[in-house]
């Protein structure tokens, strides 16, 4: 019992956890550099969009002499690179994963949950996060800025929680599904501003190193980029599209349905709790909220790939740490989670199995969404007043 309780003591200790995070997220970066350009090709897209937009040059162009792929993210994503785009290599890509790795981490310290709760969440998040480190991806820290606009209004700090919503959606579009929380919030004018600052702000600065001109094209070559980038995700077989359409699709046979078929009806399950106002003052309602857009984001993505579940398994762990009584179905689906969601591309499962069902079928999103589902179902039924807990 006394090791037990020792043990216990060790893996909760929040200095134990960062350790460890750390320690992946440096060994992450180092592992990518020694297997060569080839192995780091996102980071060098990455550095790539700073230089690009210093010679203001089309940060969205294929430089095949310089990686492979094409850059998707927004022009002011070349701001929050230069520090690290003018390092070397190998110093920048692992004070890159640091740096995402901070942001998480700080999010879930910010959580309204125990220590020990906390502690239970980042060891469940930690093979996701492995994967999405392993790729040096912006998604770690875009999970951290979520949860991050959230929580701020909760403790009604509008301003920081407008500035999180911002950076992710100036970043990648799905930062401003922070938004969500929009109803919770106290001070509704000030949050308003604070958006418009923050955006404005987060417009100009681009320009500072390259040009207004050269900024606002950006703008449109964005949106030409992500154009092309959904219709490609979209090839039956690929590795995007791990979503509720990439399902459908598959199963089906059938890359020509329209995201919009999944989108509209998904838009009016995801807003139905909202008609629930009477429980907009209970702060358990606010998080599964918050767990839901965190899946919602992943599942109606066609741009959703294995890096990018740290979002929705991050709110898998939000739902299932508020359960007042874990149910066997709970647990279930937890586990349905861990092993098939977190684990589908390990050597848990054979290749031929990997190839021939989980990617062929985009099965990773399978039990985030039955999860998804589940949390939909309590926001319109529970009372989370009574049924839920937070310590």
């Amino acid at each position: 019992m006394i090791l037990k309780d020792k043990f216990l003591k060790i893996i909760s200790n929040p200095k134990f956890i960062f350790g460890i995070y750390l320690i992946v997220s440096v060994a992450s970066a180092i592992a990518k550099y020694l297997g060569g350009p080839l192995k780091y090709n996102n980071y060098l897209i990455f550095k790539k969009v700073f230089y690009n937009t210093l010679d203001q040059k089309n940060i969205y162009l294929l430089n095949p002499d310089f990686h492979f792929d094409s850059n998707h993210y927004g022009v002011f994503f070349s701001v929050l690179i230069a520090p690290f785009a003018l390092l070397p290599d190998w110093l920048g890509m692992i004070l890159w994963n640091i740096a995402n790795t901070l942001v998480f981490l700080f999010a879930i310290h910010k959580l309204p949950f125990s220590t020990a709760k906390k502690a239970f969440f980042a060891w469940l998040c930690l093979q996701e996060f492995i994967t999405a480190a392993v790729s040096l991806q912006f998604n770690i820290a875009l999970t951290g800025l979520l949860m991050l606009s959230a929580v701020y209004i909760y403790e009604r700090k509008e301003t920081q929680s407008a500035i999180s919503i911002m950076i992710g959606f100036f970043v990648k579009l799905y930062g401003i599904a922070g938004l969500s929380a929009f109803f919770f919030v106290k001070n509704k004018w000030k949050f308003i501003l604070s958006l418009i600052g923050a955006g404005v702000l987060l417009i100009i600065l681009p320009m500072l190193i390259s040009s207004p001109h050269f900024g606002i094209q950006s703008y449109a070559d964005w949106f030409q980029s992500l154009s092309e980038k959904n219709s490609s995700n979209q090839v039956l077989g690929n590795r995007q599209d791990y979503s509720l359409m990439g399902i459908v699709r598959r199963v089906l046979g059938d890359a020509s349905i329209s995201n919009l078929t999944f989108l509209l009806p998904g838009m009016a399950v995801f807003a139905l709790p909202y008609l629930r106002i009477k429980q907009y003052k209970n702060l358990p309602f606010q998080l599964m909220i918050l767990a839901s857009t965190l899946l919602f984001i992943v599942l109606f993505s066609s741009g959703s790939e294995s890096p990018t579940y740290i979002i929705a398994v991050a709110g898998v762990m939000i739902w299932f740490l508020m359960q007042k009584k874990k149910s066997a179905l709970d647990i279930g689906l937890l586990i349905f989670v861990i092993i098939l969601t977190c684990f589908s591309f390990s050597d848990l499962f054979p290749q031929f199995i990997k190839d021939e069902y989980i990617m062929k079928y985009s099965l990773k999103a399978l039990p985030c969404c039955i999860v998804w589902f589940r949390v939909i179902y309590e926001l319109m039924t529970k009372d989370f007043e009574k049924d839920y807990q937070l310590d």
